[in-house]
């Protein structure tokens, strides 16, 4: 821990110099995070201050074989950058430029050949790419169109889903409201006919003058008649025969028997009533 701790220092003096070192709370955490951070600090300096070396080198190597070069051109062909024309100088900067965007370590054909087929092979790869990211794009273009076309369809059905479900809604709600209205009707008609029946029994009324019993006379009435039918059609020759006094007064007696039992009838229903 103190050892970790020295060199936590250490390494925040080196990296505020001589700006004080922002105070912090020393505990095991933070001694340990500040650690790491110094571990990473100078791996990457030692990684840096190596890559400085290495450049430094390589520039020395390069000012030597410049100059060696420029010696060669001097001593053999007598010739110096300074002497050279203006276009010549261009030209020769311009193939510098073109060696150092393709990397090549000097500038002669056979260094610029390799490096320009490479060059040439990767321009057609990403030409090759292009193209397939082309029709990617365009197959991608197609499915994204019929799935707009599918999203407006689906929304339109979506919009009529809840327009119908409006109208259902507001169909079963008139539904529900007219079912409250016939159940509480149909409550108070069994409430009142309750009442009327119990009125009814409470005045001892004959049971021979309800509707269902005056329903079923008038079917007995019904069939009565239609079997009269045929004893009428029998009794027609008869008819023109001239009746026996005695007979007929018994039967004129008998009606007015009857007429008489049927006034008393009424005259009991209307009191009734």
């Amino acid at each position: 821990m103190c050892e970790k701790i020295e060199k936590v220092n250490s390494w925040l003096s080196t990296v505020f110099g001589d700006q004080p070192v922002p105070h912090f709370e020393v505990n095991t955490r933070t001694v340990d995070i500040l650690y790491q951070l110094a571990q990473s600090s100078e791996a990457r300096c030692s990684d840096t201050s190596l890559l400085i070396e290495d450049l430094k080198q390589k520039t020395s190597e390069y000012q030597a074989e410049g100059a060696h070069l420029q010696e060669v051109l001097l001593q053999g062909v007598g010739l110096s950058y300074a002497s050279l024309s203006k276009p010549a100088s261009d030209y020769l900067s311009a193939l510098v430029d073109t060696a150092m965007v393709l990397g090549v370590r000097d500038t002669s054909l056979g260094s610029f050949m390799p490096a320009v087929n490479n060059l040439t092979n990767e321009l057609l790869e990403a030409e090759k790419s292009n193209r397939s990211l082309e029709r990617e794009l365009r197959a991608l273009r197609k499915r994204l169109g019929a799935t707009l076309v599918l999203r407006s369809t689906l929304q339109e059905d979506v919009n009529k889903s809840v327009k119908s479900q409006a109208v259902e809604s507001a169909k079963a709600e008139e539904r529900l409201l007219n079912m409250d209205f016939v159940t509480a009707k149909a409550k108070e008609l069994v409430n009142r006919r309750e009442r009327a029946e119990a009125q009814l029994v409470s005045r001892n009324m004959d049971k021979s003058i309800t509707h269902e019993a005056i329903v079923k006379l008038s079917e007995e009435v019904t069939m009565l008649k239609q079997e009269i039918i045929p004893l009428k059609k029998k009794l027609e020759p008869y008819m023109d025969l001239s009746p026996n006094p005695s007979l007929a007064q018994v039967k004129i007696e008998e009606a007015k028997r009857e007429l008489a039992a049927l006034d008393s009838q009424l005259e009991m229903n209307m009191d009734f009533k």
